[in-house]
């Protein structure tokens, strides 16, 4: 019987036996040539990988900006494509990931989100770039890095690395037609509207989807003021290291008891070690709206130059991060965009555009929103301003999903009912006593002036049923909070709800309505969180599941402590009553027959929200233990101190 080497040595330790000097030798000859390292290990320094059958060519390339960094940026270049024009998205979220989806494959579509592979399929050659700091990129991370100027001493900012990148990739990318469009969403978004300023005559048009604009008034941070502190973990992954890749964790399931644990944000910051990060601290430096956040507002940036690239500003209705930042762009630049300027409003989520939208959360809309929005709006716009020869699209100037009857429409501007007051096109929906709501008819004085309730920080109302578990947790359904059954909270004794009685007409709204309320606190401090709702009724015989539904169309949450200056805190004078104005996301929707309009009025939103302590503290983000207290809340309807929705009702 023959052995291999290995079984004699193998045998002969089993047998207690040595083996013959010329057998061992042997034994020793093949196992050197069999175990023998190669020079330079087992990688080699370059691999050719089989490309047979693949449908596109990848490039990967380090492009220098003009302070020497260079990006690292992924093209793929669809083997049909000889001439044609450049997708941009230029990203923190790493550019090699967001390119190669699912491990990539030998199809380009198998490496590309469902929008990105519909403009691949449409001749488009799809680019991503690690934006400077992050992943395989050099520089600096900041986030959100501010143009050059008082906020950045710096000579390079995202406009300026967005204008060298279009550069190189018109002159060193053969395929290209000359000819480039900046997309993005979220992040990216932001990244994308930073392209339009002083942008490179190559640039011919761009898609920023839900982007990032005004991360204090409505954006990622903060909304009108209030904190928005589920995204604490989203600042310590994003800026701890460069790769994104330490994770937050939480040594509980339930984030309302995490948060609660702790009390304030800063010292759940300072148990996370996070006053390591820059970002955060500054955070905690400017609660307040000052020059630090107004001086980034990229809205109020934009709107200092005229649009000079063809923009379509893509907004989701029910975005539950960036609810704010699109349709505030299209308003800053469309005086002055030339036609430039162009809106899109989706029946969405974060994000939801790029892929599958045919229901959000318990609400189906019958079809693909998602794919038809693209199909027949974002690469008709796109192909007409970057394809040589390629018609004119018929694009209206704002494009808006209706929800309640679920069709797109299309408008000349937006919004489409006025928004500077009842006089001049709004239509009041009152407060009344007995938990009434009456269109466009002033309450008549009653008994009772007022509704009250009791807000304890100790137990403060939830966003969401509980359990609250992190946004980014497995399993989490943070997408659709916005569109939750609000049941949870109406039957809660510290919210006051209000309804309509059931309507026998429609009752469409088309922009955003403003709460105007009437009210006091006996502490010195408070929040006030509005919400606009869609009651389905009692039954609804097709779909059991929904009978009785609370659908928020629309909802947000203003500081009190910001009420007549954003930029500066004030006290609330104890027990007095004072007007608020809280205006609340854009919407889209018809109140149909048989449903019922509902408002709900609290005083937290948590643990979406930090707490307010209801002590005027100088910043609440610190707040001590000792400084959360319980306060009484009254909400007014007499008829001096009317408490109403303005309703931005379209005939």
């Amino acid at each position: 019987m023959r052995f291999k080497s290995f079984d004699l040595v193998a045998a002969a330790l089993l047998l207690g036996t040595a083996l013959a000097p010329a057998a061992a030798a042997q034994i020793e000859s093949k196992v050197a040539t069999v175990a023998a390292i190669p020079p330079g290990g087992d990688v080699p320094k370059t691999f050719v990988p089989v490309r047979t059958g693949y449908d596109y060519v990848k490039r990967t390339v380090m492009i220098p900006m003009r302070d020497g960094v260079k990006l690292h940026t992924v093209i793929l270049v669809p083997n049909a494509v000889k001439r044609g024009p450049i997708m941009l998205d230029r990203t923190p979220y790493d550019a090699d990931r967001m390119l190669a989806r699912g491990g990539g494959g030998p199809l380009i579509e198998q490496n590309l989100s469902p929008a990105y592979a519909e403009l691949a399929r449409a001749g488009y050659i799809i680019v991503g770039q690690d934006v400077r700091g992050k992943d395989g990129s050099g520089g600096d991370y900041v986030m959100n890095r501010p143009l050059r100027g008082p906020l950045n001493p710096t000579k390079v900012d995202h406009a300026t690395d967005a204008y060298d990148t279009i550069d190189w990739l018109v002159k060193h990318v053969p395929e290209s037609n000359g000819r480039v469009g900046t997309i993005g969403t979220s992040y990216d978004g932001f990244t994308a509207l930073m392209s339009l300023i002083n942008p490179h005559p190559a640039l011919k048009a761009s898609v920023p989807i839900n982007p990032m604009v005004d991360v204090w008034k409505g954006d990622d941070w903060f909304h009108n003021g209030a904190f928005r502190q589920e995204m604490m973990s989203y600042v310590y992954k994003q800026t701890a290291t460069k790769g994104s890749d330490l994770e937050w964790y939480s040594t509980r399931y339930d984030d309302y008891d995490t948060f609660m644990a702790y009390g304030s944000p800063a010292a759940y910051g300072r148990a996370m070690k996070m006053e390591q990060l820059p970002f955060w601290n500054r955070i905690l430096q400017h609660p307040a709206y000052d020059a630090f956040w107004q001086e980034q507002a990229v809205d109020k940036l934009l709107a200092k130059a005229p649009l000079t690239v063809p923009t379509l500003f893509v907004d989701s209705l029910w975005d539950q991060e960036d609810i704010y930042g699109a349709p505030a762009a299209f308003a800053a630049t469309k005086a002055r965009s030339n036609g430039n300027a162009h809106l899109v409003l989706g029946p969405w989520h974060h994000g939801q555009g790029n892929g599958d939208a045919t229901r959000l959360g318990a609400i189906e809309f019958g079809s693909d929103t998602g794919k038809a929005f693209r199909r027949d709006v974002m690469i008709p716009f796109l192909d007409s301003k970057l394809k040589e020869g390629a018609p004119a699209a018929d694009i209206a100037p704002v494009t808006a999903y209706e929800t309640g009857t679920n069709r797109w429409t299309r408008h000349a501007d937006w919004p489409l009912a006025c928004t500077t007051g009842c006089a001049t096109g709004m239509t009041p929906m009152y407060l009344t006593a007995n938990s009434g709501l009456t269109l466009g008819t002033a309450p008549a004085a009653t008994a009772a002036a007022y509704d009250e309730y009791i807000s304890d920080p100790a137990k403060p109302v939830t966003y969401r049923q509980r359990p609250n578990i992190s946004p980014w947790a497995t399993g989490s359904t943070w997408r659709q909070w916005l569109v939750d059954d609000q049941r949870f909270a109406a039957g809660r004794s510290d919210v006051l709800t209000y309804s309509t009685p059931v309507l026998t007409a429609p009752v469409k709204i088309a922009g955003q309505a403003i709460a105007h309320l009437f009210a006091s606190t006996s502490g010195t401090d408070s929040d006030w969180v509005v919400k606009l709702i869609d009651v389905y009724p009692d039954l609804v015989p097709d779909k059991p599941e929904m009978g009785g539904y609370q659908l928020a169309v629309a909802m947000d949450v203003l500081r009190a402590r910001y009420r007549d200056d954003p930029s500066k805190a004030t006290p609330v004078p104890a027990g007095q009553v004072v007007p608020y104005a809280i205006t609340l996301p854009d919407a889209d929707h018809v109140f149909l027959p048989g449903h019922r309009i509902m408002v709900q009025v609290q005083s937290s939103w948590f643990p979406l929200y930090d707490r307010n302590p209801q002590t005027f503290v100088p910043n609440i983000l610190d707040a001590k233990p000792a400084d959360y207290v319980k306060a009484t809340q009254r909400v007014y309807h007499a008829p001096s101190q009317a408490s109403y929705i303005a309703l931005p009702v379209v005939k």
